[in-house]
């Protein structure tokens, strides 16, 4: 019991805690510190209650015949703290809104605001008080006697009883004297002899006399029947103080019992950190080593040395102290020590609204000693590699010279970050960081502790990460290093791998391509439609029919099992481009027709060339999405409706208004991914940057299908290039095949 003294200090004053209250931070002071606080911040003297040892009317100098009148209030000290403690007197109403209160929390280090009502608006920790008292009967028993209040000196004896309706103990006699047998005075509450007698429950600060009987999980407090009809608890998550107190109860016990369970681990880890103590001590061949290089140019770091000196021994001071500090906080997890022994003692509080009210922080403190026990680290590196000095620069350098610090997290490349046929990482370091030798790459499943994943040396600024599961959400990070060690990681970035095998093609222009309107690149990976003399010509047909020039493109495989994937890019500035998949058969039949008709197929608000007008029940031989002028228009129909909904989830709305039963637009995606399931005949676009489905859709697989692009009207088009591809020397030669088989994931 003795251990856990530490729990019940009062920050401010540094003795154990007297009527404490609850600050809006979770953290209990003395009501008197606080008004302490207070006044030397600036603000007035609030209005305290009297002590708790000195009742404003003693009871010994009543009669039994005054019994008759009314005892006072037992609730004075919560009736003073919102009478306006804290608060501004003279005040009028029409002066505008008043400041709001700031406590300087000392545990927190910052400001906590208190409200307008001051010091009214934090309740007494009544469980707190109980444990105080406890703590006090256990150490001091015997020491300090209670006498009774209404014994008449100097025969007055040792108090016995105490009544928590009256707030007063009594002796034998004195109780059956004032609690006489078949009145109510005789229901009153029993309670171990005191001199600080407190309520029963906790009542609502604004509501008086209103027993707080609600808790909200919103806003994480305890509420009376009155607050919770307040608008500003409407659609929050209310719960009976009763099922807080028990769901509260239920986790701290379940923590409690996980630490006292690995206190061997506890042990270890107080074992390493005093290892690391004793290694901080020990720092001569970094102070060697300042020495000899101080001395080399002694002339010019005279004043220099001592500085680096005493930076040197205040970095040991710092690690030594918090080590020490850890030290501490971790000998506060054995089973017999304060935080425990508090948490024991908390668990013996059966009041459901003191217990919750109470019992927060230590939750919270307990979590947070767990996760340092499932994550533990040493506070500070006993280590002094990074206090090395570089004399090899120029000696009018030499007024800069300083410790070598490692590098600063770097900063990840998210342009230029991507995955597709393996992960491709990218990353530089701040202007302010010092240079980095090399890098460590750290990339795991999510759902993968941080250091259980893969780690990757690399001596640049990107990385190519090969061997992973498609369809997986991965996780990467990545830190410099140098001569003083690593540096802090960089932010984590989630990369998801695409749901199937990545298809390599170039496109194929045999099938009588259009110079004057259609140019394809030399890489064949790249094509851009330019309107030529064939609109031009055409334009007195516009303003008689539907007139349009359609070019076709296809991919230079064709896909005849498994599914694949692949992924393009459109420029925003394009009039219109289908990008989908389509029969081989039929694309070379639609490519062999006249380029310029009128046909409802080339009508550029269709939306969805499905070809469907060719048959009803048999899937459509084509399957495309349109793009252009910077949106992308999504059909709607029975089998899209899942993708659909998936993508307005994920923040996008319609441009155009309410959805359609014809479809909507949302903006284009910097990138489009398609995958074509050929044994189950669908074909799947995606936002290739994040993996999210646009449009799903029946495609007839029956025959060789091949990826396919269309254009009507200028607009430029690039195939995702391959990341194994990036650092090839040239580029492959093209190959004109048939996919015969499922390739693996690079």
């Amino acid at each position: 019991m003795k251990s856990m003294e530490q729990e019940l200090l009062c920050p401010v004053c540094k003795d154990i805690v007297k009527q404490p209250i609850v600050l809006p931070c979770l953290h209990s002071v003395c009501l008197m510190c606080a008004s302490e606080v207070l006044v030397q911040s600036g603000y007035p003297q609030p209005e305290l209650p009297p002590e708790p040892n000195s009742p404003a009317s003693t009871p010994n100098m009543r009669s039994p015949r005054q019994m008759r009148r009314p005892m006072p209030k037992s609730d004075r000290v919560d009736r003073l703290l919102r009478s306006g403690s804290g608060t501004y007197p003279g005040r009028r109403r029409k002066e505008g809104p008043p400041l709001v209160m700031l406590f300087h929390c000392a545990p927190c280090g910052r400001d906590v605001e208190l409200g307008e009502r001051g010091l009214a608006e934090c309740m007494r920790n009544l469980t707190l008080e109980r444990i105080v008292e406890r703590y006090r009967h256990t150490v001091s028993l015997g020491s300090v006697a209670v006498m009774c209040q209404f014994c008449k000196p100097p025969q007055a004896l040792e108090a016995t009883k105490g009544c928590a309706d009256c707030r007063a103990s009594f002796c034998n006699e004195c109780f059956k004297l004032y609690h006489p047998w078949g009145t109510p005075r005789a229901q009153h509450e029993h309670v171990q002899p005191t001199l600080n007698f407190r309520p029963k429950v906790l009542t609502c600060p604004e509501h008086d006399q209103e027993r707080l009987q609600f808790y909200c999980k919103s806003c994480q407090m305890l509420l009376c029947s009155l607050c919770k009809l307040r608008r500003i608890h409407a659609g929050h998550k209310i719960a009976p103080v009763t099922q807080a107190y028990q769901t509260l109860k239920d986790k701290i016990t379940k923590e409690l019992n996980y630490i006292l369970s690995n206190q061997d681990m506890v042990m270890t880890q107080i074992t390493q950190l005093e290892n690391a103590i004793t290694q901080t001590g020990v720092r001569v061949s970094a102070k060697e080593q300042l020495s000899h290089c101080v001395k080399e140019i002694m002339v010019l770091l005279t004043e220099r040395q001592t500085m680096l000196a005493q930076a040197l021994e205040s970095s040991r001071q710092r690690r030594a102290e918090a080590l020490a500090n850890q030290v501490a906080e971790k000998r506060s997890l054995l089973e017999h020590a304060g935080l425990m022994a508090f948490t024991q003692e908390l668990l013996k509080e059966n009041d459901p609204s003191s217990f919750v009210h109470a019992a927060r922080i230590t939750h919270n403190r307990l979590a947070q000693s767990i996760e340092s026990v499932q994550r533990f680290s040493l506070s500070a590196d006993p280590s002094f590699r990074h206090f090395q000095l570089d004399v090899s620069r120029e000696l009018k350098l030499l007024t800069d010279l300083n410790f070598i610090q490692a590098p600063l997290a770097p900063v990840i490349d998210t342009q230029r970050t991507l995955a597709y046929d393996q992960l491709f990482l990218c990353w530089r370091l701040p202007q302010d960081s010092t240079p980095a030798w090399h890098y460590s790459v750290e990339f795991r499943r999510r759902g993968v502790v941080p250091g259980g994943g893969r780690l990757e040396e690399v001596t640049g600024t990107c990385a190519v990460i090969d061997r992973l599961e498609m369809d997986s959400v991965y996780v990467l990070r990545v830190r410099g290093c140098n001569k003083a060690g690593f540096g802090e990681y960089s932010e984590e970035v989630y990369l998801h791998t695409p749901p199937a095998p990545v298809l390599n093609f170039y496109l194929d222009s045999r099938w009588g391509l259009h110079a004057d309107r259609l140019v394809v690149s030399k890489e064949q990976r790249c094509a851009r439609s330019v309107p030529g003399l064939s609109l031009l010509q055409a334009a007195d047909r516009a303003l008689t029919s539907c007139h349009l020039t359609a070019d076709l493109l296809v991919g230079d495989v064709a896909i005849t099992q498994g599914r694949h994937y692949w992924a393009c890019s459109v420029e925003p500035g394009s009039y219109l481009v289908k990008v989908g998949v389509g029969l081989e058969s039929k694309l070379q039949e639609w490519f062999h027709l006249p380029q310029d008709m009128a046909s409802p197929r080339y009508d550029p608000d269709s939306g969805h060339d499905s070809g469907a007008e060719d048959s009803s029940d048999s899937p459509p031989p084509f399957s495309f999405l349109t793009m252009g002028m910077g949106k992308i228009y999504l059909p709607s129909s029975a089998n899209s409706h899942h993708a659909n909904a998936n993508y307005r989830e994920s923040g996008f709305t319609n441009s155009n208004g309410p959805s359609s039963p014809a479809g909507v637009t949302y903006p284009l995606p910097p990138r489009l991914g398609v995958c074509l399931d050929f044994e189950k005949g669908r074909v799947t676009f995606y936002d290739a940057h994040s993996l999210r489905p646009l449009w799903e859709g029946p495609v007839d697989c029956s025959a060789p299908v091949c990826p396919a692009f269309c254009f009507i009207g200028g607009g430029a088009l690039q195939l995702q290039e391959l990341v194994a591809n990036r650092n090839a020397n040239q580029t492959p030669v093209r190959r004109v095949t048939i996919q015969s088989r499922v390739t693996k994931l690079n």
